[in-house]
């Protein structure tokens, strides 16, 4: 291949993962923007929770969809539609009027970027060369946590800006809409996908684009090869989702099933989506909470790089124990910081708080002293009412509180890290091994909707186990589900680096 060929398809490559870029923009950016929303909306904690989680819902169901629709109508059209469905999210939830249009328009948004966790890396894999497929669409993957990074840092510049203005929630969601038009533009660059193509008995036009963008010197025996592959695809798209219930794939099933649901249970989304509730639980304060913020987009783009050169060098297993591990310890670290920590405001504390609340009332609990969260919180609801309350929730724990917050960041940053080593990227390479090639399409689609189902309940709850559980007890049952999956990943989970995936095969699944 040419050097210009290479560099054509990189580029594409890279016009395309820009949805990935979106999806990891879209998903942290409520983070930030989540504090002044609550001030303006007055919501309960489950409306808190589908605010944030309400996209990854909706994701879940496009996840379902947009296959057979790009099937139908092409790989370019449907990923210029989600561009589209992007940038139209983004102007809604800036200019959304209440809770629940903000709700409707982030499940736009989710709708899109469900599509282009599927469509992205597709089109990527069926334009690329065999030798070059793997490390082009790992471009998608990096965008994603580069989306997630981009996020954290709008959000602490628009708050030095914007931080004392009610409306700053609105320029964090609507900012999203400059990348996602750039990326609705330059999608209309991008060729169809040559194995689209070929299905629509368009060959001539396939092998244009195969000439273009790979500069194969046997054109026909690459479209030869796509269409016989089309033949047994649509054979395998006929098999039926009880076939994966039969005694033969119970083990790679119950491999896929735990290790999709371990991904999510132990609160990666959590830490992405409310991380600067997370740092402001601390009593760091609402300001400070998106400078930590922004480590936690770091952290990740270091170490997801960091697995991307070891996955293949060490091995899925090892990478998975030595991440899990990590996982259980840092939760177990973040519910320790919390468990200590003890909530007491003093009649000078309340003197000086620069805040709209009635003193007053606060001077009724001045002196008292309580040993967890809940406690303290259910005295300010007592004493201000649930909505002044939750408003100023940030400052007034920082006013009262008394733990070390550095360990929760390092509990925090500790997660992150251990997950991007580890579940981040090693879940989705384990999935294209562990199942048999004729079932290993519906086997995926199967297993990322309940990952995702997984995710959005996680996030959906979390506002509530604040509330009612406590930040303690909440991150230590993140970190016992991740001592139970470390001893999953350790008794059953296979090592698959070197394995053909024929060899998998026979080992894995009982003909």
């Amino acid at each position: 291949m040419s050097t210009s060929n290479t560099s054509s398809i990189t580029f594409y490559a890279v016009i395309v993962s820009l949805g990935g870029f979106l999806f990891g923009f879209d998903a942290s950016v409520i983070s930030g923007a989540l504090g002044s929303i609550k001030a303006m909306f007055p919501m309960t904690t489950f409306e808190q929770g589908f605010v944030v989680s309400s996209p990854t819902l909706s994701a879940a169901i496009a996840m379902l969809f947009v296959g057979p629709i790009s099937d139908m109508f092409g790989r370019k059209k449907v990923l210029i539609f989600i561009a589209f469905g992007y940038a139209l999210s983004a102007i809604l939830s800036a200019m959304a009027p209440s809770v629940g249009i903000l709700i409707f328009a982030r499940m736009l948004g989710g709708l899109a970027f469900g599509a282009a966790l599927i469509m992205a890396p597709l089109y990527i894999a069926e334009i690329a060369p065999a030798e070059k497929r793997g490390r082009l669409v790992s471009i998608n993957q990096l965008n994603i946590v580069l989306g997630f990074s981009a996020a954290y840092f709008a959000n602490y510049f628009i708050n030095q800006q914007y931080g004392s203005d009610p409306d700053m929630w609105r320029y964090m969601l609507g900012l999203e809409f400059l990348p996602a038009i750039l990326y609705f533009f330059l999608l209309f660059i991008i060729p169809e996908s040559p194995r689209w193509l070929i299905g629509k008995n368009r060959q001539d036009e396939a092998r244009a684009v195969i000439q273009k963008v790979r500069g194969t010197q046997d054109v026909d025996l690459e479209v030869n090869t796509i269409q016989q592959n089309i033949i047994e695809t649509a054979n395998s798209d006929k098999i039926r989702i009880v076939e994966l219930f039969k005694p033969s794939l119970r083990l790679v099933l119950v491999i896929g099933l735990v290790v999709g649901i371990l991904q999510q249970i132990t609160g990666i989304n959590i830490a992405f989506f409310y991380a600067n509730t997370i740092f402001e639980q601390s009593g760091i304060g609402a300001d400070a909470s998106f400078t930590q913020a922004v480590w936690v987009g770091i952290i990740n783009v270091i170490f997801t790089l960091v697995a991307m050169y070891f996955i293949d060098r060490v091995g899925r297993k090892p990478l998975l124990i030595f991440g899990t591990a990590g996982i259980a310890i840092s939760m177990f670290i973040s519910a320790y910081g919390f468990h200590q920590a003890s909530y007491s405001l003093s009649t000078t504390a309340i003197d000086q708080l620069d805040l709209n609340v009635d003193k007053q009332a606060l001077s009724t609990i001045a002196g008292q002293v309580y040993d967890n969260d809940v406690d303290y919180k259910n005295a300010l609801i007592s004493n201000l009412g649930a909505e002044v309350a939750t408003a100023h929730e940030a400052d007034l724990i920082k006013a009262a509180v008394d733990m070390n917050p550095w360990l929760i960041l390092f509990g925090i940053l500790g997660f992150v890290a251990s997950f991007a080593i580890s579940l981040g990227p090693v879940m989705w390479v384990l999935f294209s091994e562990i199942f048999p090639n004729w079932i290993r399409g519906l086997a995926i689609s199967v297993v990322g909707f309940v990952n995702s189902a997984v995710s959005w309940f996680v996030q959906l709850i979390f506002p509530w186990e604040l509330a009612n559980l406590g930040t303690a007890m909440t991150f230590a049952i993140y970190g016992v589900f991740a001592v139970i999956g470390l001893l999953f990943v350790l008794r059953t989970v296979p090592e698959t680096k070197g394995k053909s995936l024929e060899e998998l095969e026979a080992i894995l699944v009982k003909h």
